[in-house]
């Protein structure tokens, strides 16, 4: 697995590479203006109000499976925890919320379920707003590989998901750790549909955040606005399930393959050249708030 992820990293890197080599000139050719801080701070507003509603939205998944937690606990913790995600092996993000709810009291199977509830939530919800964002332009019927999987994988978890079946694997996970079933033990009595609108409300956030980047760069029509939600949360999806550090290359590298026949080259290099840095910053200063809210708190 550690070597697939170089692997991965090195032919997305590769392909990143070649493409500014080919595109470098007219990249450098695009004169950044003060419009580009007006569209900067927009986007980096929205990139941070996505994160601060993604710790929201893991409260929601900590409610549904009965492990109720206030904000003031939840927000610092998964904002702090969310930087671990560019560390290489891109698991030390949940490590640390799964240490975290331990040491709130949770059990390590409980700890481990809402860990990883979260990311197949924001992946279905990110492959729900491509399939009808996209078909709508006509790239998913460009590659037999789009028209097939987006609908097996959200049909997979959607059903995956379901008290029916998300009840019996809660049950099995008990037997697994030993664990004696009470009335107490964790049983899901309705469909997760809160947290995955909430999921939906991020990726849409985040994909607001990438629109107003491309927009700093070039003039946007409307159909381009479904097309780029659709592509950033395509992209979004890749670079959160092929293992790289905080999809670095992957989203990259996919948005460019996905665009490149709508967008010249050098705006997409240096939109998303920006939005990286972008959404580092809004992560970083995400974090930076909620360490001092909790050292206030602790106080």
């Amino acid at each position: 697995m550690k070597l697939l992820r170089w692997f991965v990293l090195g032919i997305t890197l590769f392909f990143l590479i070649t493409t500014f080599r080919q595109h470098w000139q007219d990249v450098v050719a695009i004169q950044f203006q003060r419009s580009h801080l007006y569209y900067s701070a927009i986007a980096l507003f929205l990139t941070l109000m996505a994160h601060v509603w993604s710790g929201v939205v893991w409260a929601s998944i900590l409610k549904f499976l009965q492990q109720p937690a206030a904000l003031v606990w939840v927000l610092p913790v998964y904002l702090q925890t969310n930087l671990a995600k560019y560390i290489p092996g891109n698991v030390w993000h949940f490590y640390g919320r799964i240490r975290a709810m331990q040491t709130a009291g949770a059990t390590l199977n409980i700890a481990t379920l809402v860990t990883l509830l979260e990311p197949l939530l924001m992946a279905t919800a990110a492959v729900l707003i491509a399939m009808i964002t996209l078909i709508q332009n006509g790239i998913i019927e460009q590659n037999p590989f789009y028209e097939i999987f987006p609908f097996l994988f959200v049909g997979t978890i959607l059903m995956a998901i379901h008290p029916r079946f998300l009840n019996p694997l809660l049950n099995l996970a008990g037997r697994f750790k030993k664990q004696t079933l009470t009335p107490d033990s964790p049983h899901i009595k309705h469909y997760p549909w809160q947290p995955l609108c909430g999921e939906i409300g991020f990726v849409m956030l985040r994909g607001s955040g990438f629109i107003v980047v491309m927009a700093s760069f070039t003039d946007l029509t409307l159909p381009d606005f479904p097309l780029l939600l659709g592509a950033f949360s395509l992209s979004w999806f890749l670079g959160l399930v092929v293992p790289s550090p905080g999809g670095i290359g992957v989203f990259e590298s996919s948005a460019i393959a996905l665009l490149n026949a709508t967008f010249p080259p050098a705006i997409l290099l240096s939109s998303l050249a920006l939005f990286r840095l972008l959404s580092l910053s809004a992560e970083i200063l995400a974090g930076a708030l909620a360490w001092g809210f909790a050292v206030t708190n602790d106080q």
